[in-house]
């Protein structure tokens, strides 16, 4: 890796983690149309923990309070709002959680092309777009249900499926529920903690049995310009939801999704 390759690589990521655009597919696409070496399981951890580093940063207080919240409905049987959200996440992350168990390997080894990642871009935007435009929601995040939630978590598992976008999916079934933009985008965002911080430990685990060689100074800049960038991405991204909306994103993936079908089909 070179300084050029360590910084687009952590600006890419850090950008479109939270963006309804997946990450995936511009981490999988930039070393096929550069020709770079894969950047290793190393860098791909340090990637990881700017991004989980940014959403917990950014969401410190809510989650003291979810924390507190929560201990004392497990020790007290006392619930509120953020206990009830903290339930939300648990419950919200299981099905993903048990769909990488089982398929996550064979599918990242059988759907890991720029085909399929183009069929995704354009298939699951075009379904945000008409969540976008078709639910014009007002329910906030503490209005939902179990079943809003089992709902959400279900449809988190199906990006799984290369170019979904896991932040994507969500914000699309959360609108699909009649959330607001930013009460979708919010609860997407709180969930994408408990999956990114699996995601870092279990590349860290397999990193530490593999006995990879570490370039310390390029994983800690991955992690600093990862974070940066993810930090202000969620922040812009929160401020202007209501304004933009969703069909940006959806153009976005429809103009990248057919350039990758013109370019490998």
């Amino acid at each position: 890796m070179d300084w050029l390759q360590v910084i687009v690589l952590a600006l890419v990521q850090g950008l479109t983690e939270f963006l309804p655009v997946s990450s995936s597919a511009h981490l999988i696409l930039v070393p096929v149309l550069t020709n770079w070496e894969d950047q290793g399981l190393a860098f791909d951890v340090a990637l990881h923990l700017g991004s989980l580093a940014a959403v917990v940063l950014y969401f410190r207080r809510d989650l003291i309070n979810m924390t507190i919240s929560w201990t004392r409905s497990v020790t007290h049987r006392q619930m509120d709002s953020d206990a009830r959200l903290a339930w939300a996440v648990i419950l919200g992350t299981i099905p993903v959680g048990l769909a990488g168990l089982l398929f996550k390997d064979s599918i990242e080894t059988l759907l890991r092309s720029p085909i399929y990642l183009a069929i995704g871009l354009i298939v699951f935007g075009l379904l945000l777009g008409w969540a976008d435009w078709r639910h014009k929601g007002e329910r906030e995040v503490t209005q939902m249900n179990w079943k809003d939630v089992l709902f959400i978590g279900l449809a988190q598992a199906v990006a799984l499926f290369p170019g979904t976008s896991r932040s994507g999916i969500t914000i699309t079934a959360g609108l699909m529920l009649g959330l607001t933009r930013e009460a979708a985008a919010r609860f997407s965002f709180l969930l994408s903690i408990p999956v990114i911080l699996i995601a870092c430990a279990l590349k860290s685990y397999d990193l530490a049995t593999a006995g990879v060689p570490v370039d310390w100074i390029f994983m800690i800049s991955g992690v600093v310009a990862s974070g940066i960038s993810a930090f202000l991405c969620i922040h812009f991204f929160l401020a202007f939801i209501n304004r933009i909306g969703m069909q940006p994103f959806v153009i976005y993936r429809i103009i990248l999704g057919v350039a990758l079908l013109w370019l490998f089909a």
